[in-house]
């Protein structure tokens, strides 16, 4: 099978695309082919070797996130009733880039037929990351949700899913990106140094925050007024402890991931997929690098 490996630490050319043997499942896992898979910035920072406590051992496989179809069944696994052919999705570790990936069966998500493969990968890590964010810093019906950097990917979950609880969002996001948080129901403002005027100048008051972005967004959370238990952030732990703030990683969760999956299905979240061939990973990896667009990379293996 092909898959994208890397020989050593270091910026996206050291990507490459290598033919390796297919793997077998072993009890209680099945084996998806691959159609799609999530690029995230947690791939990026393996990649530069900024993950230490990440198990890497050259030549590395990379990816944690896929959508694709069940091709071969563990022993065990069909007592579970998933067969195969079946389109599934979900989380992995370190090799999600690849025509072939083996995984836990219960660790697998049933893909509806309204949502394509591109976009179910998409999702996967968003998903997750964005609704157990929310479950931790308890935002509900009233609250006034500040979101940093809105147009991302775990941005765009969180906003939409932060109103479908009926809560205000003020987005944060470059000026080209402000029709796009509108159309997600949030209230835009700029990024940079006069977020907290701008801010103030909605005439709305934050009641809590989700960093996505670091940098000066859990300062600027804490000068807006937001109490400290109810600023999270899942990029800048060392912000969170300066500012006597939180760190929210709820981690993977299968059921929370088959509820936002659900709601996608149903056009309640959507997700931008930025696609690329799988040849094209280098290109993908510097657009994550980049920090910079809407929504999700995502790297695309014809079936």
């Amino acid at each position: 099978m092909r898959a994208v490996v890397f020989d050593r630490y270091g910026p996206p050319e050291v990507l490459r695309v290598a033919e390796l043997s297919d793997p077998e499942p072993g009890p209680g896992q099945v084996r998806i082919r691959v159609r799609a898979a999530g690029v995230q910035p947690f791939d990026v920072g393996v990649r530069r070797g900024e993950m230490p406590w990440a198990e890497v051992r050259f030549p590395q496989t990379i990816g944690q996130e896929y959508s694709g179809v069940v091709d071969r069944l563990g022993e065990g696994a069909g007592e579970t009733g998933l067969r195969v052919g079946d389109a599934v999705l979900g989380s992995t570790m370190l090799n999600a880039y690849a025509e072939m990936v083996c995984v836990p069966v219960q660790n697998v998500v049933r893909k509806p037929d309204r949502l394509d493969f591109p976009t179910a990968a998409a999702l996967v890590a968003a998903s997750q990351t964005a609704s157990g964010a929310l479950n931790e810093l308890r935002v509900a019906d009233g609250d006034v949700l500040l979101v940093h950097a809105a147009a991302g990917s775990v941005g765009t979950v969180a906003t939409q899913l932060a109103r479908l609880r009926n809560a205000t969002v003020i987005g944060t996001a470059s000026p080209a990106n402000h029709a796009y948080l509108r159309q997600l129901g949030a209230i835009p403002v700029a990024y940079g140094e006069g977020l907290v005027e701008a801010v103030r100048t909605t005439g709305l008051t934050p009641t809590v925050a989700l960093d996505a972005a670091g940098g000066e967004a859990i300062a600027q959370s804490v000068a807006l007024g937001i109490a400290p238990d109810r600023v999270g952030t899942i990029v800048d732990d060392k912000a969170a402890a300066e500012n006597g703030t939180r760190v929210v990683r709820a981690g993977r969760s299968p059921e929370r991931l088959a509820e936002v999956i659900a709601l996608a299905a149903r056009g309640a979240v959507t997700m931008p997929v930025r696609a690329y061939p799988l040849t094209d990973v280098v290109a993908a990896h510097a657009a994550v690098e980049s920090r910079h667009g809407r929504g999700k990379v995502v790297l695309i293996l014809e079936p």
